[in-house]
């Protein structure tokens, strides 16, 4: 866990402890609003047959093999390092 000095996005209420190091306070939220936002029926139309974790559709090149990525199991903030299945199976050894 790391501890430190944030805000909640959403409420505004305190967040001291995260289970991840966050690279930006932008959509930080604290456990309540987290599990309100998470048992949120109106999902978004973009999960798929492996149960609740969504996809995301983009069109978007590998950046080791040049091949095209037409969907990712997470939404990418930055596409220069992305990689191909294949590829990212052969930098993980």
């Amino acid at each position: 866990m790391h501890q430190g000095n944030w805000t909640c996005s959403v409420c505004g209420g305190a967040i001291t402890e995260l289970p991840f190091e966050p690279r930006s306070t932008d959509g930080l939220m604290c456990r309540d609003c987290h599990s309100k936002q998470k048992g949120n029926t109106s999902k978004p139309n973009n999960h798929n047959d492996r149960g609740d974790k969504p996809t995301f559709s983009g069109d978007w090149k590998c950046a080791d093999c040049g091949g095209a990525i037409t969907s990712l199991p997470f939404q990418p903030r930055d596409t220069s390092n992305l990689k191909c299945v294949d590829c990212f199976k052969k930098s993980r050894g």
